[in-house]
């Protein structure tokens, strides 16, 4: 078990943060008699997960529906199911971006080269 200062230390986050995520109901740590949050082992994989979904481009809520499957159903599958549910459309989501980049790039070259024909036309000129 580790306190919610050790826990915000370890994992670069601020207890507020934390305290967040419990009000979200994703996190769930326990209260000893002197009132101090405890996070136990699976507390904290769930903060992995957190932070992963996070650097993935999960919503809070994706990610909240994702981590608490599985205390839905504890043999994991409907978690994993619905989370590569959701990978699969944040892959879409990513070619998506990566063709409106493509796209953007293109177009940056095609006026780039226009100008840089006018500049040479320009600098023909001056001479």
């Amino acid at each position: 078990m580790k306190s919610i200062k050790t826990i915000a230390k370890e994992y670069a986050l601020t207890t507020r943060t934390l305290r967040y995520y419990e009000e979200l109901g994703i996190l769930k740590p326990t209260r000893p008699h002197n009132g101090m949050r405890h996070y136990s082992k699976r507390e904290e994989a769930k903060i992995k997960l957190i932070i992963r979904g996070k650097k993935y481009g999960f919503s809070m809520e994706e990610i909240k529906e994702m981590i608490l499957l599985f205390d839905l159903d504890r043999t994991g599958i409907k978690q994993l199911e619905r989370t590569i549910e959701y990978g699969q459309q944040k892959l879409r989501e990513i070619d998506q971006k990566i063709q409106e980049l493509y796209e953007i790039r293109q177009d940056i070259e095609r006026t780039e080269a226009i100008f840089r024909e006018k500049l040479i036309l320009l600098l023909e000129d001056q001479s």
